[in-house]
């Protein structure tokens, strides 16, 4: 008898064992945790995470260097001066091998659910991060990036050609494998809202920015693959309006929200350049209330728009006044990023006519500064080129002119177009250091050159030229 109830309490026990273990994998998987990433998981973090790194980088940066603003006060020094640091472009090289990285697995899991929109899509943010990157400092990394996985922690840099013949072939291949019959499966995408033809025509669009970034290279054929895409919009869909621009709405709901948390820091100590206020007075531009505030006297009387130059020599007490700053509706939420507009469509397309490839770049450039007004959500005037300074002139001084306010805020691309044309002419003043002359690019990251240095020693041959920010890139000729 006791062995019987030995025997049935070792069988409840067994059975009670097996229904506590039976579904132990299932129970214990963290329900707030994605079991499997699909394209859908990353693309939004990706594309917010870019267009607000870009955005601060534009602000922190470009601005500087491109006369749209100066820190004020600012005795002496300052990147405004060229007074470039060593690491100046550390934020960018790290954020941008991070979402590389997320690009990769974006790609990994659109190829392995034979998705080819988000595949197409996948190689055209990737082909957008690396022109950035090799565009600000020359030979980086790719072919051996972001390997980790696979061992590969000092990773060889690539050429500048390499890497721009790699990201133009790419953008050519999504091109034809986008499928706008085809709906895409997950949830909305924060920039195109799923529009599989906007995504086809961010990808075109990029491609004609890229592929003029090296027009000076005449041995890429550049303009004339340029001419082939303008003349057959059926084949590269490209904008054609603003709405369809790669703007990122920023909603102000989170996590969608602005990347100044506290909106008053987007101008503390810092006042707008001479430059950039002159030119848009001298044509009565309606971006003007939208981008700056009014400048004062000491005794509070209105002056208008006013700035300071950039890079200005002496004391602050110099100008008695207080210079227009920036007007933070910009960066207050609901806001937007640029990223790739059809403005700057249109003035590529202005360029490749006043270059004699195509025709009707008078249209070309109206239709750009139409939209450059219409995408800070001004309202262009019907009398705007009756100003002979706006009425188009035919060279390429007016349309780079013109270009470069529809690069603002558009991350270093005012900076990358400057270095491509010399254009729009900026202003020089003795206090600036590096003999006056532009940044061509910045300095490779410190912990590159310590903890990568045999690669980064090959980089610098593969530049030619010391690591220096007087060294031009490949397309800088």
């Amino acid at each position: 008898m006791k062995k019987l109830k030995y025997f049935v309490c070792t069988l409840l026990c067994l059975n009670m064992l097996q229904s506590c273990t039976g579904n132990f994998e299932e129970i214990n998987e963290d329900p707030n945790r994605i079991a499997e990433i699909s394209p859908g998981t990353l693309i939004n973090p990706i594309i917010y995470g870019i267009a607000t790194h870009n955005a601060t980088s534009s602000a922190n940066i470009t601005f500087d260097l491109m006369q749209v603003s100066v820190p004020f006060p600012s005795v002496s020094g300052g990147l405004h001066r060229y007074d470039v640091t060593q690491n100046i472009g550390n934020s960018s090289w790290n954020n941008y091998y991070k979402w590389l990285n997320n690009i990769k697995e974006m790609r990994l899991a659109a190829i392995k659910a034979n998705d080819k929109n988000y595949e197409a899509i996948a190689l055209t943010l990737n082909a957008w991060l690396y022109a950035n990157l090799t565009d600000m400092f020359g030979p980086v990394p790719m072919s051996e990036a972001i390997k980790g996985d696979e061992g590969i922690f000092y990773p060889a840099f690539d050429s500048q050609q390499f890497i721009y013949e790699t990201i133009l072939a790419d953008l050519e291949k999504a091109n034809t494998m986008y499928d706008t019959k085809k709906a895409m499966p997950y949830a909305s995408d924060i920039l195109f809202n799923n529009d599989v033809k906007k995504w086809q025509k961010f990808t075109n669009s990029l491609h004609l920015r890229l592929l003029l970034r090296i027009s000076n290279r005449p041995e890429t054929n550049a303009f004339q693959k340029l001419t082939t895409m303008v003349n057959n919009p059926t084949t590269y869909p490209v904008f054609t309006t603003t709405a369809e621009s790669a703007i990122l709405q920023v909603t102000g709901v989170s996590p969608n929200v602005s990347p100044w948390g506290r909106p008053q820091d987007f101008r503390l100590n810092v006042k707008m350049a001479s430059f950039f206020i002159d030119n848009l007075n001298n044509v009565q531009d309606p971006r003007l209330p939208f981008i700056a505030t009014t400048a004062k006297d000491p005794n509070n009387v209105d002056l208008g728009y006013k700035g300071i130059p950039s890079a200005y020599s002496g004391p602050e007490s110099q100008f008695a006044y207080d210079a227009s700053t920036f007007n933070i509706v910009q960066v207050e939420n609901p806001m937007q990023i640029f990223l790739l507009t059809y403005a700057e469509v249109a003035f590529i397309k202005a360029e490749l006519a006043q270059r004699g490839y195509i025709t009707n770049a008078e249209t070309h450039y109206k239709n750009g500064v139409k939209a450059a007004i219409e995408q800070l959500k001004a309202v262009m005037p019907t009398t705007y080129f009756d100003n002979p300074n706006a009425a188009y002139n035919g060279t390429l001084d007016q349309i780079m002119l013109q270009k470069y306010y529809a690069l603002y805020f558009v991350d270093y691309q005012q900076w990358f177009e400057y270095r491509r044309t010399g254009l729009p002419a900026l202003p020089t003043t003795d206090a600036m250091l590096n003999d006056k002359k532009m940044p061509a690019r910045f300095f490779y990251p410190t912990d590159v050159q310590i903890g990568n240095a045999v690669n980064y020693k090959k980089a610098v041959e593969l530049l030619g030229g010391p690591d220096s920010i007087n060294t031009t890139v490949w397309w800088d000729n």
